[in-house]
């Protein structure tokens, strides 16, 4: 391993290890129950539609023309549950939503875990994005899709903050459904994040007919972190129905790398990017529907004539129906629940 990459480890351990510890060691945390009612006693059934995927965008410097790179992914249907704070969910990309994806490509691996204890919100972004497409609306010479199954993807990234008014305000209700949000609040929040990956493909990764050599790459590696700030709020309207909204800015200090052949491009800067977040349904205490959408984008170093962003999203749309379990099996699961390790306002019911 080398220096940098032993540098960029013990980052992300050292962020990792914080932002749970923090989560963990955080005293009985005092909740305003008039704005907020938990629902840690109720199984949440899930069935779900949703699609996530994380693009290249390679923008053409002073001219409005970029090309995006989308993933071989798409629309998944699944089951999932959510149970004393803890969500597991299962989905696949079933052909009769995708006829089309690409068959017999390389397999692709997207996870996602978003994440929101009272007062925290937690991002971890791990992706490994095999055989990429470019829709000939962005092709100046050529009319038909550009399919690259030889380009690789990969991106991880973390990102923690902190509700300043997070006893007012649960983005779980809106999230995952494990809390009802009875009244408006908002809260500004402060945090942090950083991000690593790289892409390379077995050739230059805009086609020749392009005719852009001078900022054509092969492989592009980059690493940056930094400091974010935002603000989140739920509007709660009528009998059950809410609007959540979530939105951050951040500076990120990077390094990046590009190849082409023989020849390498390095340089250091900084960057911003942002975060948004958009949940739209109904909740109560036996049903929910609702969707709910998440968008990082991630500017990487500039380097002229180099001008990338590596976009994720997650949008999703739920039906989930809810039910009391018994006692006994309410103390099983607790007892197994890896959440009650982190949660220590977690008591089985």
């Amino acid at each position: 391993m080398t220096l940098s990459k032993k540098i960029v480890f013990c980052f992300f351990l050292v962020i990792l290890t914080l932002s749970f510890s923090t989560f963990a060691q955080e005293k009985k945390s005092k909740l305003d129950t008039t704005y907020i009612e938990t629902t840690n006693n109720l199984f949440a059934a899930r069935l779900y539609l949703s699609h996530k995927y994380t693009d290249l965008l390679i923008r053409v410097p002073e001219e409005n023309r970029e090309y995006l790179y989308k993933p071989n992914s798409g629309q998944n249907l699944g089951l999932g549950f959510t149970f004393q704070t803890f969500t597991l969910n299962i989905s696949a990309p079933f052909g009769f939503l995708n006829p089309e994806r690409q068959k017999d490509w390389p397999f692709y691996l997207d996870l996602q875990a978003h994440a929101y204890p009272q007062k925290w919100i937690f991002d971890f972004y791990g992706q490994f994005y095999r055989g990429y497409t470019l829709d000939q609306k962005y092709l100046i010479n050529s009319e038909v899709k550009y399919l690259r199954e030889d380009m690789k993807l990969n991106s991880i990234g973390l990102n923690a903050n902190y509700l300043l008014g997070g006893e007012k305000l649960s983005l779980a209700a809106a999230f995952s459904q494990s809390a009802i949000q009875k009244k408006s609040a908002f809260s500004p929040f402060v945090g942090f994040e950083g991000y690593i990956g790289g892409m390379s493909g077995d050739s230059l990764l805009i086609p020749n007919s392009e005719m852009l050599t001078e900022l054509d790459f092969q492989k592009a590696a980059y690493f940056q972190f930094g400091p974010n700030a935002g603000l989140a709020g739920t509007l709660v309207f009528g009998k059950g129905f809410f609007l959540t909204g979530v939105a951050s800015v951040n500076y990120s200090v990077g390094y990046a790398k590009w190849e082409r052949e023989e020849t390498e491009f390095k340089k250091w800067g900084g960057v911003p990017t942002y975060l948004l977040r958009g949940f739209f349904g109904y909740n109560d205490r036996k049903f929910s529907v609702n969707v709910n959408y998440v968008y990082k984008n991630l500017n990487l170093v500039v380097n002229e004539p180099f001008d990338q962003a590596v976009n994720t999203g997650n949008y999703r749309v739920n039906i989930i129906y809810k039910f009391e379990v018994k006692r006994e099996f309410s103390e099983w699961f607790y007892k197994i629940n890896p959440m009650r390790i982190l949660n220590k306002n977690l008591k089985p019911e």
